[in-house]
């Protein structure tokens, strides 16, 4: 089940970091408020791409807290798509893309199998 879950997690990553840069073309920023622009954008995703990435490695290594990171990174996933569904239901322009939907629509499908595993695995 290890081994599976690498690959769930692998492929939620690359999902998620897809978003990442869509966000960056959506000016996410804007959405969420945060100052400071893209600068600041970028500079959170410093750390961020770093625990996800760091996690994979966790992961892989069976370490305890790669599963606690795995869960992490599987409830980021579920909340990105919950936040940008609740901002594309209030008429928000951001995110409407075909790709758009289809990489936030991945990540939760992705994202519950994620999660679901990691659990089977801490308990």
């Amino acid at each position: 089940m290890n081994e599976t879950l690498f690959w769930i997690y692998l492929l939620n990553s690359i999902f998620l970091i897809n978003h990442e840069i869509d966000s960056a073309y959506w000016e996410e920023w804007k959405l969420f408020r945060i100052p400071g622009g893209i600068n600041t954008f970028l500079l959170i995703h410093f750390p961020v791409l770093f625990i996800v990435l760091y996690g994979l490695v966790l992961v892989y290594q069976q370490n305890y807290y790669g599963l606690l990171i795995s869960l992490l990174v599987s409830v980021s996933g579920i909340f990105a798509f919950t936040a940008h569904t609740f901002f594309l239901l209030k008429g928000r322009d951001e995110f409407r893309s075909t790709i758009s939907i289809l990489i936030l629509v991945s990540t939760l499908i992705i994202s519950l199998v994620q999660l679901v595993y990691t659990l089977l695995l801490l308990f």
